[in-house]
């Protein structure tokens, strides 16, 4: 990770604009090695579980939510799987506003936008995300050496990017 592009990115979606049902992101999974998410004044976020049971996020004070991206799915050849999440503006997302604007009426200086300062951690473009070898105990080598092919961080990142549809297929643009 040392001199990797890791992106800092804070996104903030107006409460007072949308209603229940928005999705401000929908269901994914990143395509880096390690998503950092911290807690946000309003709830919407959900994460799967490796069971598919889809589940809000709860973040205690002080606290951060660690995510495999798929470059740490792809060195554990598939031990470790790329966690899938989304935000949606819900009913809890409504009320926890509703509570904000009696705090705002009452003198309590209140922001009505969901903001979330997510850590898009990454590798250097340069390593080599095979599946390592330490871990073979945990992942059936034959079958992760042809789900999880050996490349490097920049050639999945490509790959990724034209899956949807951001890069050219088969077209590695230069680092």
């Amino acid at each position: 990770m040392h001199q990797a592009p890791h992106l800092l990115s804070p996104t903030a979606s107006d409460l007072q604009k949308y209603g229940v049902g928005t999705a401000f992101a929908g269901f994914h999974y990143d395509l880096n090695f390690l998503t950092v998410h911290g807690k946000s004044r309003y709830p919407g976020l959900f994460l799967w579980t490796r069971s598919w049971k889809k589940m809000a996020a709860k973040i205690p004070e002080g606290c951060l939510i660690m995510q495999a991206g798929v470059m740490f799915e792809w060195i554990t050849g598939g031990f470790v799987l790329a966690g899938y999440h989304e935000v949606i503006y819900t009913e809890a997302t409504k009320e926890a506003l509703n509570k904000a604007k009696k705090e705002s009426e009452m003198g309590k200086k209140r922001v009505f936008w969901r903001i979330s300062s997510t850590l898009f951690g990454h590798l250097r473009h340069d390593v080599n995300i095979a599946p390592l070898p330490e871990l073979e105990g945990f992942y059936d080598p034959a079958y992760a050496l042809t789900k999880y092919a050996p490349m490097t961080a920049h050639e999945k990142l490509c790959e990724e990017l034209a899956a949807i549809n951001l890069a050219p297929k088969q077209s590695y643009f230069a680092i």
